[in-house]
């Protein structure tokens, strides 16, 4: 039995070989072919939501940048079949190489980005999947020695495109910038009161204004209008250091704080009147006055020396959310849910919600939905408005982003006080 000769044996080794090298060299193709078409989809996906849909304008150049991004890997999966299968254009290795590249830089920044601010489970994991396998991609199209006609020039615009790309990118997703804060102001003004016919009760007129004077829109989360009236009676001789420090420490207890006075007897306001001004859900626009009249009407024979006016408003940016409309929940006293945080002892809540949504594609996918929950409280010593910002089921913890991330603003202004002395010395 003849046995195989050497050349025979090299010649069978070195086809099994090659015939490994190409079965590799085929796996890796369609691996690195894997990679680039996932992050096209993912890009393209993200980038045209962004382009079309976000509320900032550095918001659209992030869309735009991700849909170029995403042309460029596809390009490189197309350049990655010529290169390993059709050999057809002589620089596709360079083509999938920059594809590669694309795919990887822009990946890093988005799992950076989805780390710092997201909280799903799937994106980071499926980001950082394509991360990986886009670093492997950058090394494995490298090694097939790839022709670089002009490595400078190439190196300089690849350099540029990824210095605008983190730049861009970095800025809008990752820093957050803090903005010039603005926000409206509320104006009150009170009119001549008006007695009744039979002059036993008189009202008085207090005018609102909602001043937006700046390029800035606002969305309504809800507003409150209430008057609270104190009974302040003079005592007949100076009143003693000790009397002045309780009515001090008074002022931990209640939303009004009343001055400290020799003579003037302060008690606890107590609330006579309580309303919304302007209908949750309403748009402030920019450089938009908005105006409207409350009247507050009383017996000519009230207890109460003098009269405090309040109005509040609770707002949000509308280049920092999504708010299509905020539903009424229900009534804290008919088992409507108030956080503990919340003091429902003393005060009663009626309680909205609403589904938000982020002001760019990538937090609205890679962020657990948040819902808006606003509680217009009221109770014997004043009237407001608390929101928050929390995951469904959560309800019960605060927000600490709600003025960075959201840009919630809460405009106050009060009290205007008015003594009722003129108009009971009519009787």
């Amino acid at each position: 039995m003849r046995t195989p000769s050497k050349s025979a044996t090299t010649t069978r080794l070195r086809a099994q070989r090659n015939l490994a090298k190409n079965r590799r060299s085929r796996v890796s193709m369609v691996v690195i072919l894997l990679v680039l078409l996932l992050t096209t989809g993912l890009l393209s996906r993200f980038g045209v939501e962004d382009f079309s849909g976000a509320l900032t304008f550095p918001g659209r150049i992030t869309g735009a940048v991700l849909i170029v991004v995403a042309f460029t890997t596809l390009l490189g999966a197309a350049a990655v079949v010529d290169h390993w299968v059709w050999h057809s254009f002589p620089y596709s290795g360079l083509v999938a190489l920059i594809g590669a590249f694309a795919a990887l830089l822009t990946n890093i920044l988005l799992l950076a980005d989805i780390l710092k601010n997201g909280d799903s489970v799937a994106y980071p994991v499926l980001v950082g999947a394509l991360t990986a396998g886009s670093a492997w991609a950058v090394f494995a199209v490298w090694r097939t020695s790839v022709v670089i006609p002009a490595p400078k020039r190439v190196a300089a615009a690849l350099i540029l495109s990824s210095v605008i790309a983190i730049a861009n990118f970095g800025y809008q997703n990752l820093y957050q910038p803090s903005q010039h804060e603005v926000r409206p102001v509320i104006k009150l003004t009170t009119g001549n009161p008006v007695t009744s016919q039979d002059h036993k009760a008189f009202s008085v007129p207090v005018d609102i204004t909602l001043e937006n004077r700046n390029d800035a829109r606002f969305y309504v989360l809800g507003t409150e209008f209430h008057a609270m009236a104190q009974r302040v009676p003079l005592s007949s001789k100076d009143r003693l250091r000790q009397q002045w420090r309780a009515d001090a420490e008074q002022w931990t207890k209640y939303q009004e704080i009343n001055p400290l006075s020799r003579r003037e007897i302060h008690q606890p306001g107590e609330l006579i009147e309580a309303q919304p001004w302007l209908p949750t859900g309403q748009w402030i626009e920019a450089n938009d006055t908005f105006s409207t009249r409350m009247v507050v009407q009383l017996p000519m024979d009230t207890p109460y020396d003098q009269v405090a006016f309040y109005a509040s408003a609770s707002l949000a940016h509308k280049d920092r959310v999504i708010l299509k409309q905020i539903d009424f929940q229900g009534y804290s006293w008919r088992g409507g849910k108030v956080p503990p945080w919340m003091n429902t002892k003393e005060t009663d809540s009626l309680i909205y919600r609403g589904r938000l949504h982020e002001n760019n594609a990538i937090d609205e996918h890679t962020r657990v939905p948040r819902f808006v929950t606003v509680y217009w409280t009221f109770g014997a010593q004043g009237a407001g408005i608390r929101e928050t910002i929390t995951r469904h089921g959560s309800e019960d913890h605060t927000q600490a982003e709600l003025v960075s991330r959201y840009g919630l603003v809460d405009v106050l202004t009060g009290p205007i006080e008015r003594t009722l002395w003129d108009i009971k010395s009519r009787r």
